[in-house]
């Protein structure tokens, strides 16, 4: 059961980084004025670096229970867990705990340690 719910969170993981993507495109910076372009890039580079970081993460959840190997596993859930959980807390006290992110992302962070 504990393989089960590691792997939901990293579904889930894979659809809050997804969201992450899609929304900074189609929100964050349809909106956004940059200047100068270059630095525009930039920072839409970096936003993306994130997306796909989180789904690394979210992937290597899936496929822990898979490795047979219980020292891979906690470090998988460890370092995974640190890094949506540091999100949560920015986007929380980002959205002054209005947003929608931190909620999505603590679910992630949730399913992971049930799993662990």
């Amino acid at each position: 059961m504990r393989d089960l719910i590691l792997q939901c969170a990293g579904v889930a993981g894979i659809a809050v980084s997804l969201i992450h993507g899609v929304l900074g495109e189609t929100k964050v910076f349809a909106k956004a004025t940059i200047q100068p372009e270059s630095l525009r890039t930039l920072i839409r580079l970096v936003w993306q670096a994130g997306t796909v970081a989180w789904i690394g993460g979210a992937v290597l959840l899936i496929a822990a229970p898979a490795m047979g190997s219980e020292s891979a596993r906690h470090w998988i859930v460890v370092t995974v867990v640190t890094i949506y959980a540091f999100a949560a807390i920015a986007n929380a006290w980002w959205s002054r705990g209005r947003g929608f992110g931190w909620k999505a992302l603590s679910v992630v962070v949730a399913l992971a340690v049930a799993g662990y």
